[in-house]
C-alpha cells in the first residue's frame, strides 16, 4: 500500500454495515465507518435521510428466518416486526458489540478513488457539518444498500394529479379523499395498496405481469418457516409449494390478478394475501399496464380508462453507488458483476456488501457474505493458501449463483441468487479460510 496504512473505509451502518463493523472488529482489521445519518439503522430507520420506509412497513420474512444468529430478537418482539422494532433491533446490535465507536455520523462520502492499480488504496472524501475532508484507506468497502434510488419509468403523456414514487411514501394519511392508482404490485406496491384502500376514495392497482401470493402465515406458524427440514429438489419443490399455496391462496385470477408468466421461485415472490382479500371484496381494482396519460386520466393497455386524484408508482428501486465510477466495479448490464456479489475479479481492496436477494436469506445470509470478506482480508494478510485460492478463483471467471435458475429479467433480479447454492458457496469459502487462520 502507498502511505495508506492498514485501514479500510466502510460505507453504512445499516444492517450490512453492522455486520461487517461486527467482524472487521473481531478479526481485528482496522476500519473507520462513515454514515450520512446521525445513527445506525439505514433503511430501517425512518427519519433516515434516505430512508424509502412508511408508517406501515414490516419485515415480510419473519424474526427467526430474519435474524442475526449471534444476537436473537427479543422474544417479545412480533413474529413480523415493524421497521420500529428493527430500528431498535439495530441500535442494540450496536450497542452489544461497541460498533458506534468506529463510525463517522453525519458523514456524507463524495468520492472513492483509488490511488493507483489494484492493491494500492483508496482515497476517499467526504463531507460533514465541519466541511469536507480527504483520508486515504487501504481498502474500500461499500454497504450503502440497494433500495434508496427510485426506478421511476417514464410514462407517454403527462398526468396533472399528484405523482409519487413509494419511496416519498409515509403515512396512509396522503391518501386521503383520493382516487388512488398504484402502480407495480411487489411487496411494497401490495402494502401501499391496502393502506389506499382504507384511506382513499378509491384504489386501483396496475400490474404488468402477475405474481405468485404467499400468506405469512400457515397452520398459525409463519409461512417461511414451514418445510425446510427437507430439502427438494426444486420441480418436486414447486409441486409441493404450489398445492400448498393453491390451498391457503386459491387462484389470485379470479379477482382479476394476471397469471404469472414464469415458473414460481423465478421471481421474488409477494408475502401479502390482505391484497387478496380486499380485490375478493371488491376494494380494489386490478388494471392492466398504462398506456398513457391524459390529464387526470390513465389509459391502460387493454382500452379502458379512469380518473385519478393521485398515483403512486411502486416500481421499485435500482443499485446506485454515486460516489465511485461504475467502471471501477465491474459493473455489467444492471448490476456489478462480483464474485459471490461482493468480490472485484481484480482487486482486492474493493468489495460491496449487501447486492444479494434470495428469498428467505435474511441477515444471517448477509453475515456470513460479510464473514467471508473480512476472513478473505485477513487470510491475504497472513498470506494463507485458503486466501490465495480464492483469489484465484474470482480471478478465473465466473457466473452469479443461481443455482439453475432463470430468474426474470428486470433490474432487481439482476443480484438475485439461490439461496441454498449462495449459502453452500460462502459458508464453504469461511470454513476453509476460517481453518487457514490462527
Amino acid at each position: 500500500m502507498t502511505g495508506t496504512g492498514a485501514q479500510f473505509a466502510l460505507i453504512g451502518a445499516g444492517p450490512m454495515g453492522l455486520a461487517a463493523a461486527k467482524l472487521l472488529s473481531e478479526n481485528g482489521v482496522a476500519f473507520q465507518g462513515f454514515e450520512l445519518h446521525s445513527g445506525v439503522g439505514g433503511l430501517w430507520d425512518i427519519d433516515g435521510p434516505l430512508s424509502t420506509m412508511y408508517e406501515s412497513a414490516h419485515l415480510i420474512s419473519s424474526k427467526r428466518m430474519t435474524e442475526f444468529a449471534d444476537f436473537p430478537m427479543r422474544d417479545d418482539a412480533a413474529e413480523y416486526p415493524s421497521h420500529r422494532e428493527m430500528k431498535r433491533y439495530f441500535e442494540a446490535f450496536a450497542e452489544a458489540f461497541d460498533l458506534n465507536r468506529h463510525y463517522r455520523f453525519g458523514a456524507r462520502v463524495l468520492s472513492c478513488v483509488p490511488l493507483g492499480g489494484p492493491g494500492d488504496g483508496w482515497r476517499v472524501t467526504w463531507q460533514d457539518a465541519q466541511g469536507e475532508h480527504a483520508q486515504d484507506f487501504s481498502g474500500l468497502l461499500i454497504a450503502n444498500g440497494t433500495l434508496s434510488t427510485p426506478n421511476l419509468p417514464m410514462f407517454k403523456g403527462e398526468f396533472s394529479g399528484e405523482l409519487i414514487h413509494s419511496s416519498q411514501y409515509r403515512t396512509a394519511s396522503q391518501f386521503d379523499g383520493k382516487r388512488v392508482l398504484v402502480i407495480g404490485a411487489g411487496n411494497s406496491g401490495c402494502d401501499i395498496a391496502v393502506d389506499a384502500i382504507h384511506h382513499g376514495l378509491s384504489c386501483d392497482l396496475s400490474m404488468r405481469r402477475g405474481y405468485y401470493f404467499v400468506p405469512k402465515y400457515i397452520f398459525g406458524k409463519p409461512a417461511d418457516t414451514m418445510g425446510g427440514a427437507i430439502k427438494l429438489p426444486m420441480a418436486l419443490k414447486r409441486i409441493v409449494d404450489g398445492t400448498i399455496l393453491k390451498w391457503f391462496i386459491g387462484n389470485p385470477q379470479k379477482y382479476g390478478f394476471p397469471k404469472p408468466d414464469y415458473k414460481l421461485y423465478e421471481s421474488h415472490p409477494v408475502v401479502n394475501s390482505l391484497v387478496l382479500y380486499h380485490a375478493g371484496h371488491g376494494d380494489l381494482t386490478v388494471r392492466p399496464d398504462i398506456k398513457r396519460f391524459d390529464g387526470q386520466t390513465v389509459h391502460f393497455k387493454d382500452g379502458t380508462s379512469a380518473d385519478y386524484d393521485m398515483i403512486l408508482a411502486a416500481t421499485g428501486y435500482r443499485l446506485d453507488y454515486p460516489f465511485i465510477d461504475k467502471a471501477l466495479l465491474n459493473w455489467q448490464g444492471d448490476a456489478p458483476h462480483l464474485y459471490l456479489n461482493c468480490m472485484h475479479p481484480e482487486r482486492d481492496d474493493l468489495f460491496v456488501l449487501g447486492m444479494v436477494e434470495a428469498s428467505g436469506l435474511g441477515w444471517q445470509g448477509r453475515h456470513e457474505q460479510a464473514e467471508m470478506v473480512v476472513r478473505y482480508i485477513k487470510g491475504l494478510r497472513q498470506g494463507t493458501p485458503a486466501a490465495k485460492t480464492l483469489q484465484d478463483t474470482k480471478a478465473r471467471g465466473f457466473t452469479r449463483a443461481t443455482g439453475g435458475m432463470n430468474y426474470i429479467e428486470l433490474p432487481r433480479m439482476a443480484y438475485y441468487v439461490d439461496k441454498a447454492t449462495y449459502r453452500k458457496a460462502v459458508t464453504g469459502w469461511i470454513a476453509k479460510l476460517a481453518g487457514d487462520q490462527p
